[in-house]
């Protein structure tokens, strides 16, 4: 690891950071049920699980992949963040698109509710119950179908774990172009379904992008198989689109084709620190520059952000106290070249003073320590107590002007607001930790923190989708008849309404 000091060349650090173990899942206390916390929604006019349901349930799938013993239905009813709960009595566990087809149309049928649940790492409510929906897990759903070497094209099952999959490909030198911290258990299926951005959105953009072609169940059981291979594909509507972001409420992913990129040979990371967020903006865009086509990944975290880690997880980092701090990854083939322009770059934002310290390192184990420091905020935060946790697009320009007016507006009544997030695409991750749940904070909360996102032209969601705590908030970054064409593709695919009900959409 390569240490920078004032306008000193690099150095090779004369000490190694210690490796860290990821802490287990966090024991807290249930948080208290949705339909408690929340009573304004209600319960919508679908049938109650009966011995009928669950006798052909058990016929279909088999006993073991019926779940209906509350201490096994638990983990599927709570969301990673405990924030939400629901009451489900039934998990069911397919493995075939037939079997995801045959629950489906049999639900539809009876008017049961449904909710699809991937990795359950989503962090909007969108993937646990509301009520008693019967769960309908993919997590069996597992298999990889094939990789294409010479077109780098995978076709998968949606519940392979992401980080399974990549670990995959880089076997025959490839890569998912999809990389985020919950890679060790998020499925590709719940990625595609919420439209999942991560670390390298700025490489390799959106799943709009790269995924290729899709297979979906509709609400009554149809197939619907777009599971195209080929990157050109233009005979007419593009419905496979009408998938990806749509949180299983027009119809549930079963396979996916997405492109992956080459492997890259070089990489190196770089983590910064800086005094002021407006050299934050400096060095985001002299990095555009002067890195161009070898920048990957440009990341930002305030001093809160990273307190979580080093004071919660114990990870340790390699820089002093900062205010604000930079990650930087360059990706490439030739490494004395990724090398030499990166190194040129660090040393001409830290002799213009842009940025005041760095270290930099091209060895796997540090960079995975490196990546452990932004990638962990997130499980930080949880050991702060309740978290209320927002996903923002914003013009680059206002990407942390809502931290300080948060913290202007919220004094005391919060313990933290932190931000950090993807600088290289807008998307702010804003964090307010109070100690538990308290709904007088929510509400100065919400929805002032949307009203400040429209009128700064952004998105009351930029990667982790609209789920159950945002459809009132919608309409702060979508037209009323943008809504109304939104309402009328459910209800033409989902007459019933079945599918993943109380999310996405406003009930009015």
């Amino acid at each position: 690891m390569r240490r920078l000091i004032g306008m000193a060349s690099l150095k090779r650090a004369t000490t190694l950071l210690s490796n860290f173990r990821r802490q287990s899942t966090i024991t807290k206390s249930l948080p208290q049920l949705t339909k408690d916390r929340y009573p304004h929604i209600k319960r919508g006019d679908y049938a109650t699980l009966s011995q009928k349901h669950l006798d052909y349930f058990v016929g279909l799938l088999g006993r073991n992949r019926v779940l209906t013993d509350p201490s096994d239905c638990e983990m599927y009813n709570v969301d990673f963040i405990k924030a939400v709960r629901g009451y489900s009595q039934c998990v069911l566990k397919p493995q075939t698109t037939e079997e995801v087809s045959n629950i489906l149309s049999f639900c539809n049928q009876h008017r049961l509710a449904v909710c699809p649940q991937g990795g359950n790492t989503g962090l909007v409510g969108g993937s646990v119950p509301v009520f008693d929906e019967v769960v309908l897990s993919t997590s069996l759903l597992n298999k990889i179908i094939s990789i294409d070497d010479i077109s780098g094209v995978m076709v998968c099952e949606a519940g392979c774990v992401l980080e399974r999959l990549d670990e995959t490909l880089g076997e025959r030198g490839l890569m998912m172009p999809l990389d985020l911290g919950a890679k060790g258990s998020c499925n590709i299926g719940g990625n595609v379904s919420t439209n999942a951005g991560g670390l390298r959105l700025l490489r390799y953009g959106n799943l709009h992008g790269s995924v290729l072609g899709v297979e979906a169940v509709k609400a009554n059981g149809d197939v619907i198989d777009c599971l195209s291979t080929l990157k050109k594909d233009n005979t007419g509507y593009h419905l496979m689109h009408l998938f990806i972001g749509s949180e299983g409420t027009l119809g549930i992913v079963t396979k996916v084709a997405i492109h992956c990129p080459s492997r890259p040979t070089s990489l190196n990371l770089a983590l910064l620190g800086l005094h002021s967020f407006e050299d934050i903006l400096r060095t985001y865009s002299r990095a555009k520059k002067e890195l161009s086509e070898i920048l990957s990944s440009c990341e930002m975290m305030d001093a809160s952000s990273l307190d979580v880690v080093t004071s919660h997880l114990k990870l340790k980092s390699p820089l002093g106290e900062f205010p604000f701090y930079m990650v930087i990854e360059t990706s490439g083939s030739n490494e004395k070249h990724d090398e030499e322009k990166l190194n040129a770059f660090l040393e001409s934002v830290m002799g213009d003073g842009i940025v005041a310290d760095g270290t930099v390192t091209n060895e796997p184990s540090k960079i995975r320590l490196i990546w452990d420091l932004r990638e962990r905020i997130t499980e930080g935060l949880l050991h702060d107590g309740y978290l209320f946790k927002y996903d923002i697009s914003l013009p680059i320009k206002d990407f942390y002007s809502l931290i300080p007016k948060m913290r202007e507006r919220l004094g005391s009544d919060a313990s933290r607001i932190a931000g950090y997030g993807h600088i290289g695409d807008g998307n702010i991750h804003l964090n307010i930790s109070v100690p538990e749940f308290r709904p007088d904070v929510l509400k100065k909360v919400e929805p002032y923190v949307y009203e400040l996102t429209s009128k700064l032209k952004g998105s009351v969601s930029a990667e982790h989708g609209v789920g159950f705590r945002k459809p009132p908030y919608i309409h702060y970054s979508k037209s009323d008849n943008a809504i109304g064409l939104m309402k009328e593709l459910k209800n033409m695919m989902d007459p019933n309404g079945i599918l993943n009900p109380y999310k996405v959409l406003p009930s009015q």
